[in-house]
């Protein structure tokens, strides 16, 4: 993708989001020597990049282990019956699920792809009972625990 495939934004834009997609913490001077403009004007364009959406917020990334989440999970789960109260009642109990990192309604063979974390196996089992069968609707699920993470999302091309 080059740079001008993105609707509004001009290069110096793109590399602003390069940069801080790999390091989000950068002062604005830095970022400013890097990018090749003035920090002053490179502040009003991380401001107004995310004024328009385009940078959604910072976070600190942690080491799953290191805070009792080391299992990394994918659950199939595929619907009794697909309907919008369906759908709205699975979104609305999903998204208090805290172990639940993502959850995607996909098209295929089941309804939703979830990407979990929890402690180990143990977990998993308490995890699947209490939390991803009593979701409205399930009627079957497949799960697939990762042994070995090769690539995980770090930023977006651009």
């Amino acid at each position: 993708m080059s740079d001008s495939d993105i609707d509004g934004l001009d290069r110096l834009d793109c590399k602003i989001l390069r940069v801080l997609q790999s390091d989000g913490r950068i002062t604005t001077a830095d970022l400013s020597e890097r990018i090749g403009l003035s920090p002053t004007a490179t502040a009003d364009r991380v401001k107004r990049l995310t004024r328009e959406g385009f940078i959604l917020g910072y976070r600190a990334r942690l080491d799953p282990a290191k805070i009792g989440r080391g299992l990394l999970v994918f659950v199939e789960v595929l619907l009794d019956r697909t309907s919008p109260d369906v759908f709205d009642a699975f979104a609305v109990q999903v998204q208090r699920a805290t172990e639940v990192l993502e959850c995607h309604l996909v098209a295929g063979g089941f309804d939703y792809l979830i990407k979990a974390r929890v402690k180990d196996m143990t977990a998993y089992r308490a995890f699947l009972a209490d939390v991803i069968l009593p979701l409205p609707g399930v009627r079957e699920t497949r799960t697939y625990a990762v042994m070995e993470e090769i690539k995980t999302f770090e930023s977006l091309p651009i």
